[in-house]
């Protein structure tokens, strides 16, 4: 597919300030000869409360974006604020500062297999200085009876099925309540059904909790859950109504 060239056609209100606004946004791997340009003239604003899936073939450079606005990478060229916050040139300090307020769900879960279900989603509050007086413990099973797994609390992540493993993770994403959750391929390695009830425990919890969902996948069974769907390929990105279409 050639030059994509979509214009972007969301209703915001003029005083609306994004959560997420890359500008101009170019990023490279590598040094020398060996440099090569992943990321090409990114342009996108996400605003507050949206849940926006990006998609696109493997190789296009929906997770290099998605890292990058997860303030995981740092910005080289353009700009990229991430809750007002410019991320190209921040200090270390403010970096960890900002992704604090950032959850994160990934494809392969990344949850300690030597810790329980209630540990693994703890270790996230304790990152928070203002959950350390209250009680994280019932803080933590609340969240996760809030995704279903209130018989599975202190069962070690080894014991759990793929989609428990997956609502693990994204009770500890959500239980801190951050202003951003980002997730890459979080229904890859699930079935049909699994794949579903996930993705609208995020959508849920994240209408419930007022955060701005960015979801990176390949899984065309779940795009109806975005308010916006945005495409990518070859480094670069595009609006388009009709994304459904474009992946299958």
């Amino acid at each position: 597919m050639q030059n994509l060239t979509f214009p972007t056609t969301l209703n915001q209100p003029t005083t609306a300030q994004p959560v997420i606004s890359a500008c101009h946004l170019n990023h490279y791997f590598g040094e020398g000869e060996l440099r090569k340009q992943a990321l090409f003239d990114i342009n996108l604003d996400i605003y507050a409360g949206e849940i926006v899936i990006m998609t696109g073939p493997s190789g296009s450079g929906k997770t290099t974006l998605l890292t990058l606005m997860g303030g995981l990478r740092s910005a080289q060229e353009g700009s990229l604020k991430i809750l007002g916050q410019e991320i190209r040139g921040a200090s270390k300090q403010q970096m960890m500062k900002l992704r604090r307020q950032i959850g994160y769900i990934f494809q392969a879960h990344n949850l300690l297999s030597f810790l329980t279900a209630k540990q693994n989603v703890r270790m996230s509050l304790e990152l928070h200085d203002e959950y350390l007086e209250q009680d994280i413990d019932e803080i933590s099973a609340d969240i996760l009876e809030a995704v279903g797994l209130g018989n599975r609390i202190d069962y070690y992540a080894d014991s759990l099925s793929g989609g428990q493993k997956q609502r693990v993770a994204i009770a500890r994403a959500l239980v801190s309540h951050p202003k951003i959750v980002l997730a890459d391929e979080p229904t890859a390695a699930l079935d049909k059904q699994s794949g579903r009830d996930v993705v609208e425990l995020m959508q849920r919890l994240a209408k419930e909790q007022g955060c701005t969902i960015l979801l990176v996948t390949h899984d065309n069974r779940i795009l109806d859950i975005a308010d916006r769907i945005v495409y990518m390929e070859d480094g670069r990105l595009a609006e388009n109504p009709n994304a459904a279409a474009l992946v299958e």
